[in-house]
């Protein structure tokens, strides 16, 4: 019987990406570049194996499958806010699927970004 193998997780972005296949790396980079020109102040790390951002609170993070990629939002309400605009994607919760060979439009990414620091400004101000 064959041994499975261990798949050490990354410790950082630049790892993580390294570590998918050429074109899922090149549009989750295209991905990453548009959030953090959205969010400039929200800080970058590995949370649940992948790559997430955090302002007043998780953001949003994306990941590499080996059929798609994905992009989560982190929110039911912002989801539900863009529900039109989500609906030619393959969509779960807080979870939006697209393919490579049909990335998510620039426009959407910084409207649902947008949307997720609105959402965390506000909810920031009230836990104070």
């Amino acid at each position: 019987m064959k041994k499975a193998t261990k798949t050490v997780p990354a410790k950082d972005v630049d790892k993580y990406l390294a570590s998918v296949p050429k074109e899922a790396r090149n549009v989750l980079e295209k991905l990453r570049k548009i959030i953090k020109a959205s969010a400039p102040n929200a800080v970058e790390k590995i949370s649940y194996r992948m790559p997430t951002f955090n302002y007043h609170g998780p953001l949003v993070g994306f990941a590499a499958f080996k059929n798609h990629c994905g992009f989560y939002i982190m929110s039911y309400k912002v989801m539900d806010m863009f529900k039109e605009e989500l609906r030619p994607y393959d969509t779960a919760t807080a979870t939006i699927r697209f393919t490579t060979d049909k990335p998510l439009p620039v426009s959407l990414v910084k409207k649902l970004v947008k949307a997720r620091i609105k959402e965390n400004e506000v909810k920031s101000k009230k836990v104070k």
